[in-house]
């Protein structure tokens, strides 16, 4: 069995229950409880599944657990703690990351990149204008793709480009809903592997 099967359902009523009390006089007291089910678990989640993307990808992965602290400084909701556990894994600078998020409401796993450099942009809308098998290469069953963030196609393009959907791209992620059920080590793993043949596709193409 895996180490980390009690981790989904053990984070989700921690997390619940944060939503619920959103303070901080509630966390200090819950702190001991946050350590136990999201932080030393995610953290040992992450270096798990660093060792085993690293011997995907044949190149040394860095993980991350992301702070429960909301960065409250240029924020209207002023709720100080984040009720969900994320953690990414990268292995350079300005290559994609791997994700993986949950929460009380769902449990997610992905790839991509979360905003392109500008010189990354200029590649993506090359690649896009002029790759015919980039849509088809990103139609992958299971796996939805990030909304385009502008809302028009960006000059020097026709506004009726065959690739208008991808041009108004300005960060490229897939994502796949996982099951609660299941042990995450297992299915982020799975998820990542569905996802390895469009990160040696693109990866390469906007790392030039």
């Amino acid at each position: 069995m895996s180490q980390f099967f009690d981790l989904i359902p053990q984070a989700r009523v921690f997390l619940a229950q944060l939503a619920a009390n959103n303070d901080r006089d509630w966390f200090a007291d819950h702190k001991s409880q946050y350590e136990t089910r999201i932080k030393l678990p995610g953290l040992a989640l992450g270096d798990h599944i660093a060792a085993d993307l690293g011997r995907l990808l044949g190149q040394p992965v860095t993980p991350k657990l992301f702070r429960v602290h909301r960065d409250l400084r240029f924020s209207r909701d002023k709720t100080p703690y984040n009720a969900h556990l994320h953690l990414s894994w990268s292995s350079e600078k300005t290559g994609p990351g791997w994700f993986f998020g949950l929460a009380p409401d769902y449990v997610t796993a992905g790839w991509g990149w979360m905003g392109f450099t500008p010189a990354q942009t200029a590649r993506w809308r090359k690649i896009a204008a002029e790759d015919t098998g980039l849509a088809r290469a990103l139609d992958l069953p299971g796996y939805r793709v990030s909304e385009p963030e502008l809302k028009r196609v960006p000059a020097p393009f026709p506004k009726d480009h065959g690739a208008a959907e991808n041009l108004r791209r300005k960060s490229l992620t897939l994502w796949a809903d996982l099951d609660p059920g299941a042990a995450p080590d297992q299915s982020v793993l799975s998820t990542f592997k569905g996802l390895l043949k469009l990160h040696q596709y693109l990866a390469p193409k906007l790392a030039q």
